[in-house]
């Protein structure tokens, strides 16, 4: 998807405005444009974003992310394994967990990890191909969710799997 379709004509509408007015501020309002050009396409990018963090709510555990390719983004859409229209098939035992799909808008949260693990998840995201955002809410519900839990086994002496 192109956002210079989006920036152009935000550039046009004001070069329109400045067209009433002076030279002067013909002139202010071309070195404004320039200015606006890359705040406007964050803003775009940052809408494309909370977008896709809603509808993947609605997906989950299937996702929507937006990549960049060059200067301009890319939605990517994850259908959950083994769903309806995916290639593969889920692994036996690798269901993701069903993230409630209530009526609640997302927020936004400052998450502070040591530098290996945030490599460590990067590489998990990267293997699953979903973004680190939708690896991380999977592995937020999972955690959250009952039934996701794995049973304990015994292996020797050792338990592995979750306690209550």
């Amino acid at each position: 998807m192109e956002l210079d379709r989006y920036t152009d004509r935000v550039r046009a509408q004001l070069a329109a405005v400045a067209d009433t007015g002076a030279d002067d501020v013909r002139a202010l309002a071309e070195r404004m444009s320039a200015a606006l050009d890359p705040a406007v396409r964050l803003a775009l990018l940052e809408l494309l974003a909370e977008a896709a963090g809603e509808i993947s709510g609605e997906l989950a555990p299937g996702s929507v992310d937006v990549r960049l390719r060059g200067r301009d983004p890319e939605l990517v859409v994850r259908l959950p394994a083994g769903g309806p229209g995916s290639a593969r098939p889920a692994p036996p035992g690798s269901a993701a967990p069903e993230v409630p799909g209530d009526d609640s808008a997302t927020f936004r949260t400052t998450l502070r990890l040591p530098e290996r693990l945030k490599a460590r998840v990067e590489d998990a995201a990267s293997v699953e191909g979903v973004s680190v955002n939708t690896w991380l809410v999977r592995a937020v519900a999972t955690a959250l969710e009952p039934a996701a839990r794995r049973p304990s086994t015994r292996n020797g002496d050792r338990f592995t799997g979750w306690v209550r």
